[in-house]
């Protein structure tokens, strides 16, 4: 059993498993007798037990963001009765969806736990979901949490929040103070998840008291970002980020600019910037990309500093964090998009390193391309190529 005294070894392995073994089991008819019930703050809910972990899919931890647009979220209202929890809540409004169902009412989470109500105390490991902070879904076969559950005794949680223009469309400056914590309502979303996990974990089998988040690309950046963020100090207690850094965050300014550009694309005047709140979802996605980027805000509120410039936030100072990527990140990241990129040779190297690696800045890329040729000079040009704008891009951040 993994319990509240975890060590680094343990951790490291379960966190081993859930890259691998977070997948989801077989398909079995369910009956009546698989059902189990769960009581959480708002009300009862019913879900499956296959092959021994209880299984709870598209709970509702925040109410309908359609009629809070750009607002912080709020807890969902009480039910009465008993709700199924047996299918994945909607995902994010977002462009690419896979031809599944997208809403704004996307405030629900997934939770696999070996035993309910039964005082275990149990780990808890809250997942966040990469795609940066503009697409992506935990509703997904990869990030189903059945084996790491049962696995690791643990209490796996996956999260579904706002994304892109509707979690980080700066309008502060144009919408005034009802509009100051636009720019993070995506990451107020998983603050509220958090809560979430501290009200309730316990009938799940968990414990509030050692709650992991972890996440990879842009979910071990929300991770970051959490750390920094006054609201979520106490609701956890351990982080593990993997291909995901988030050093500094927007300036109102460029998120400003960024809001401006979207409003334009949309015809829409400073002025109208109300228009925002009730435009079809359909319209408000069509322009989600127009933006340069869309992601925290350093405003001054939700998220007062940078997470970590010019240094590591004192506010998590006593929680431990364990940061990775992959050993040479960009063959996918800039390689999947440019398969010319496997061809290239010395002499063509310099001018595709210039193209291709922005977070190298004034670096001479020939210069760059020595020191790589005298510390591995059994690397090819593609070698080096990756290498450079892999440690460039993901591992000086990490």
């Amino acid at each position: 059993m993994w319990n509240h005294h975890v060590d680094r070894r343990t951790l490291l392995r379960l966190l081993a498993l859930s890259t691998g073994a977070i997948a989801a089991s077989p398909a079995i008819a369910l009956g009546q007798d698989n059902q189990v019930v769960a009581t959480t703050t708002a009300g009862r809910i019913r879900g499956r037990i296959v092959e021994g972990i209880r299984i709870f899919k598209g709970v509702r931890y925040g109410a309908d963001t359609a009629t809070r647009r750009f607002l912080p979220p709020i807890a969902s209202q009480p039910w009465t009765g008993v709700r199924d929890a047996f299918e994945f809540g909607p995902m994010a409004p977002q462009p690419s969806t896979g031809g599944r169902p997208i809403g704004e009412d996307c405030l629900h989470l997934n939770v696999w736990t070996p035993g309910l109500r039964d005082g275990a105390k149990r780990a808890v490991m809250v997942w966040f979901h990469g795609g940066a902070y503009s697409s992506g879904t935990s509703n997904e076969i990869e990030t189903d949490g059945a084996r790491l559950s049962r696995r690791g005794d643990v209490v796996v949680v996956t999260v579904n929040h706002r994304l892109n223009a509707f979690g980080y469309l700066y309008l502060a400056e144009y919408g005034g103070a009802e509009l100051a914590d636009s720019g993070n309502a995506g990451m107020l979303d998983l603050v509220l998840a958090l809560q979430w996990v501290r009200d309730n974990i316990t009938e799940f089998g968990g414990d509030p008291g050692n709650v992991t988040i972890f996440g990879h690309s842009g979910g071990g950046a929300k991770s970051a970002v959490l750390m920094a963020m006054p609201l979520a100090h106490g609701l956890f207690h351990r982080v593990a980020t993997h291909s995901g850094q988030q050093i500094t965050a927007s300036r109102q300014a460029t998120a400003s600019r960024n809001a401006r550009a979207l409003m334009t694309a949309l015809n829409l005047s400073p002025e109208r910037v109300n228009d925002l709140r009730t435009l079809p979802m359909e319209q408000l996605i069509k322009v989600s990309r127009a933006p340069e980027y869309l992601g925290p805000v350093k405003d001054g509120r939700s998220l007062p500093r940078d997470p970590f410039d010019p240094d590591a936030p004192p506010l998590s100072a006593a929680i431990p964090m364990i940061l990775g990527n992959t050993h040479d990140e960009t063959r996918v990241l800039i390689g999947r998009g440019d398969p010319s990129l496997f061809s290239l040779t010395w002499e063509s190297l310099p001018a595709r390193l210039e193209a291709n690696s922005p977070f190298m800045g004034p670096l001479d890329r020939r210069e760059v391309i020595a020191a790589y040729r005298k510390w591995h000079p059994e690397y090819s040009p593609v070698d080096v190529f990756f290498s450079a704008t892999t440690d460039s891009r993901s591992w000086r951040g990490q």
